[in-house]
């Protein structure tokens, strides 16, 4: 609106464009670039972020057998390794893991656990604490080289060092073996990334294994041994080698595993070995193990036992799961011209839910991940059901959500269901092919997948309600208190607020990355050059930034800086709008403009007052005490004005007349930045006759001063109002100051009489309608 902006008169803005004054101290710059936090490239790593002409990683190849004791919840296996140092290094020693060590009841993890009590305190939460102790972590009970002879180790909290007789030289190898042992934990009591659940309805168990045998440590050329001890959060680094498992259960059980099953003659019937080849032909579930079959098996267990072999080739871990109770169907999917076979294992307790939706989960994931990073390359893909929530390994992941006990189930568990499906599946892109340092990275595999999920979310049904990966859904987090939050490139085992830190901050910024700052097309051929460039190799933060950069051609320092190396975050405000319009000069516009300003000019209340109490002036009842002045108008035009105009006129240059009679109106817009993240800048002008346009100026326009800056619009339409971020792309944690003129923003309180949680889901409660209204109906 006119009466609500600043008018002026302008004719020397053409002198041409004003520069606001550069900051004193470009070294806080927040365009200031990242050489000196990134590593030096080198033979290995190179500056344009892919791997260099000498880049090596280790192997490290196993051959495991174990056995399943389902009376008293333990695993015992052995394994033999044999490592192979394709480093240029002498190795003395190697590094084994040993994260089943955090359930030790004197580990770090549990030792270095922070609580408080309260003056009022839940049973469950008393027998938490007073619970006997879980005999937990690896029982080692040898290790010995391949003749059989006895190698020294010393074990360190979640690490073992083995000492090698003789040191490891470049391009050699070596095999030792490993006997363990260890109890399986509760997870429904003790938490853990693994564990088994008991239903005490049939009386059986469901088993989720992971972290579940010694595994080598990831030696490299950035950081020697990866032995950061494993505290809970940090998860794990890992080399690729391949696996020969075999593992020995229940003769009754069902096991799905990383891998292909060598011997299924051996271990399923004749039937359900058929229903296996359908299932491998078909695009839709096929079911392989029912549910009427696993509930027969749950009501009459079997002391015989069968092993199930599996094999897996170039892979950095192994899991498995088994148990009476699944039920077991699979699909083929097709991703770059090669058969995968989707699967999905789980209780009765899970369907209708699983069966409707799992392996479909499944399915769609390799599709949609394949088409941004790389095709899948494994033969096949897995969910699971137990206790776990969520956790993922090669081919295989657990998860979580169930429905009630009558089949239905809320929204909020169906999307939870796919979303966790849909994450954990998306896990074997990243870190388990493009294989980050899950250690001391969370980021790297949590908040790419994260933004991964969120693209596959948004394919598999319009409007799907995604947790993360929309700006708007990080904004409380971004405007937290400072003290609790530290950067994105922050060890993982000292991240605060870990979901949002680890997740849904960098998935985020890579949804901003691909949608405002560098465009869909530059930002997916960049982001699947990443994944080509480090598939099935190390990548390190800095490769993925360079990789970005090189294969867009844009500088994203700035980027990298605001959002992975700070906890600033985007709050710009419109601080003022100053409109100018070019004076013609022509005194009966000029007078006519200025008449109108004049009665549109609001009265004072003395002179609104005046107009009543005072019915005549002196001058009303005195007509003989006017003079010249009483009948003058300043803003006649007069032909001494007309006179000036028409000089004024043949004084002008020819593009000078042209920008005298555009009509055009300029606006000065001035921007503070306010929360210290230098982002794009989103602009919609609304114009008075109430049409608009969106202009997107690049986030260097703060180069030059990160703080306050300001900016010309020029316009045909008078503009009626401006707004900042009409889309919500940056996350601006303020909405209220992104309007010129500042607009209320609507807030509601509720008026509600205080009522006990609602006890039904939606399901629930249309169920119960139609049977009211059927015994209604049954009654007339």
């Amino acid at each position: 609106m006119r009466n609500l902006l600043t008018g002026l008169a302008l004719f020397g803005l053409f002198a041409g464009p004003v520069v606001a004054q550069a900051q004193d101290n470009t070294d806080k710059s927040k365009f200031k670039q990242l050489q000196q936090e990134l590593p030096t490239p080198n033979t290995y790593r190179t500056a344009s972020g892919a791997p260099g002409h000498e880049y090596w990683q280790q192997r490290a190849d196993y051959n495991i057998k174990v056995e399943l004791d389902d009376k008293n919840q333990s695993i015992k296996g052995s394994e033999n390794i044999t490592y192979t140092n394709n480093s240029p290094d002498v190795l003395s020693y190697l590094w084994v893991q040993l994260d089943q060590n955090i359930f030790e009841p004197n580990s770090a993890s549990n030792l270095t656990k922070t609580g408080q009590l309260n003056d009022k305190m839940s049973t469950q939460a008393v027998e938490y604490m007073t619970r006997e102790k879980f005999d937990g972590g690896f029982k080692i009970d040898a290790v010995k080289d391949r003749s059989g002879k006895p190698l020294k180790h010393t074990i360190n909290n979640t690490m073992m060092r083995i000492d090698l007789p003789t040191p490891l030289k470049p391009k050699q190898s070596v095999s030792f073996n490993i006997d363990w042992h260890h109890n399986i934990n509760d997870q429904k009591a003790l938490g853990g990334r693994s564990g088994y659940e008991y239903f005490p309805e049939d009386g059986n168990y469901l088993y989720e294994m992971a972290q579940w045998f010694p595994r080598m440590a990831v030696y490299d050329d950035v950081n020697g041994w990866q032995h950061k001890q494993f505290l809970g959060s940090g998860e794990f680094a890992l080399p690729f080698g391949d696996y020969k498992v075999s593992i020995t259960v229940p003769a009754d059980h069902v096991v799905g595993a990383t891998g292909e099953l060598q011997n299924a003659s051996q271990v399923l019937s004749s039937t359900h070995q058929k229903r296996w080849a359908d299932a491998a032909k078909s695009d839709k579930p096929v079911v392989i193990v029912s549910q009427e079959e696993a509930t027969k098996a749950e009501k009459n267990p079997t002391s015989a036992k069968k092993t199930w072999v599996f094999a897996a080739k170039n892979v950095r871990d192994f899991a498995w799961a088994s148990s009476r109770k699944f039920i077991w169907d699979a699909m083929n999917v097709n991703v770059g011209g090669k058969n995968v076979l989707a699967m999905s294992y789980y209780p009765k307790e899970a369907n209708p839910l699983w069966g409707q939706y799992s392996t479909e989960a499944v399915a769609h994931t390799l599709k949609v991940y394949s088409k941004h990073t790389i095709d899948y390359p494994y033969p096949v893909a897995i969910s699971v059901h137990g206790p776990v929530g969520g956790m993922e390994y090669p081919m295989l992941s657990f998860n979580g959500y169930r429905p009630e006990a009558d089949g239905t189930y809320s929204d909020r568990t169906k999307y939870g269901l796919i979303s966790v499906i849909i994450h954990e599946v998306g896990h074997n892109f990243f870190p388990m092919i493009i294989n980050s340092d899950e250690r001391q990275w969370t980021w790297m595999d949590e908040g790419l997948n994260t933004f991964m999920q969120y693209l596959a979310e948004q394919e598999w049904e319009r409007n799907y309600p995604s947790r993360r990966g929309e700006p708007a859904n990080i904004v409380e987090y971004m405007k937290s208190a400072k003290n609790t939050q530290v950067p994105i490139m922050t060890n993982s085992e000292s991240v605060l607020q870990f979901g949002n830190n680890a997740y849904g901050k960098p998935a985020t910024a890579l949804n901003v990355l691909r949608e405002t700052v560098m465009g869909r097309e530059l930002f997916d051929y960049a982001f699947k050059e990443y994944s080509n460039r480090w598939a099935f190799k190390h990548p390190m933060p800095a490769d993925f930034f360079r990789t970005m950069e090189d294969a867009s051609g844009v500088d994203l320092d700035w980027f990298w800086r605001g959002w992975f190396y700070t906890t600033d975050h985007t709050d710009v405000s419109i601080d003022d709008v100053k409109w100018y319009t070019v004076d013609s000069q022509n005194p009966e516009f000029v007078n006519a403009q200025l008449r109108e300003q004049q009665n549109k000019a609001p009265k004072t209340l003395s002179e609104q007052r005046n107009l009543k109490d005072i019915p005549k002036t002196r001058l009303d009842n005195r007509p003989e005490l006017k003079d010249f002045y009483n009948s003058y108008d300043p803003l006649a035009t007069t032909a001494a004005d007309q006179q000036r105009y028409q000089s004024f006129l043949k004084s002008l240059t020819p593009a000078e007349k042209k920008a005298l009679d555009s009509g055009l109106n300029f606006y000065e817009v001035s921007f503070k930045n306010l929360g210290g993240l230098v982002m794009p800048l989103i602009v919609r002008m609304e114009f008075e006759d109430g049409s608009e346009e969106v202009v997107n100026i690049p986030a260097e326009i703060w180069r030059y001063n990160n703080e306050d800056i300001t900016k010309v619009f020029i316009t045909e339409k008078p503009v009626a109002n401006f707004e900042l971020d009409p889309y919500l792309q940056t996350a601006d944690t303020e909405l209220s100051n992104n309007f010129f003129p500042r607009r209320l923003a609507p807030s509601r309180f509720d008026i509600y009489k205080q009522q006990q949680r609602e006890q039904q889901n939606p399901m629930q409660r249309e169920r119960s309608a139609n049977r009211n209204g059927n015994k209604n109906n049954s009654g007339q």
